[in-house]
């Protein structure tokens, strides 16, 4: 496996023309060195809507919970799948995804990782990304949301459009075809394709970004996949924000 090292933008140039820069070259912008009580949410605001949280509120808190061990969720220590975000809200998904550090894990693991989904679509022909325009899978929250009362469903495409820019969404094992699916196994075949590329790419060419204490990542949820080395420090502590257009 290889993978790249984040590119950062260093504390004097903060600015929100910084950021976007960062997201349209790149598809994301790592923020580090920054004064104690930067205000992160002020800065974020800049890009969008705050969206509520599945808790209904603005800011998630991401941190180990001791019952969540045994089941694939944000809240614990266990590495994640390559996904997007919001893919089982039933309108679009948040447009950007934002974590800053609170505590980061000391020892080894923690990363939040990052591949470009552009890249995972050009494995594909202009017949195949077609047919991901045209075809609803079933999108469903993750086992530990469930745990926690939230079971969301909803029917998308992989591929949507929203003022001329591509959505994708990506969920290595919350994805499955529609009921009404293609009796000749068509729906699924490409599917199948789709997250077997999608993990493939990952695996070559994904960027592990490292955050310190007081470090903001963002990134364009509608073109980029993430995920999340395991870790071992349960004191580690990250704030997400999710933000609408």
């Amino acid at each position: 496996m290889t993978a790249r090292h984040a590119d950062r933008t260093s504390a004097p140039a903060t600015g929100l023309a910084s950021v976007r820069h960062g997201l349209d070259t790149r598809g994301y912008a790592h923020l580090t060195g920054l004064p104690d009580g930067f205000d992160h949410l002020d800065l974020l605001r800049g890009l969008g809507r705050v969206l509520p949280q599945y808790d209904g509120r603005p800011v998630w808190d991401l941190v180990p919970e001791p019952d969540m061990d045994d089941v694939y969720h944000s809240r614990n220590t266990r590495a994640l799948v390559p996904h997007t975000e919001g893919y089982e809200l039933p309108g679009r998904p948040p447009r950007y995804v934002a974590l800053w550090c609170v505590r980061p894990a000391e020892g080894p693991g923690g990363e939040t990782t990052l591949a470009d989904g552009r890249a995972l679509l050009a494995r594909f022909s202009a017949a195949d990304r077609g047919r991901m325009r045209r075809t609803r899978y079933v999108w469903r929250s993750s086992e530990g949301l469930a745990r926690r009362g939230v079971a969301l469903r909803a029917g998308h495409p992989i591929l949507a459009e929203h003022d001329g820019r591509a959505i994708l969404r990506y969920s290595q094992n919350n994805v499955r075809p529609a009921p009404d699916a293609s009796p000749s196994g068509a729906d699924g075949e490409l599917l199948g394709r789709y997250l077997r590329e999608g993990a493939a790419l990952f695996a070559a060419a994904h960027t592990p970004v490292a955050l310190a204490r007081g470090d903001l990542l963002v990134w364009d949820n509608w073109r980029m996949l993430h995920s999340r080395n395991a870790f071992l420090d349960r004191r580690r502590h990250l704030k997400r924000v999710l933000l609408g257009t």
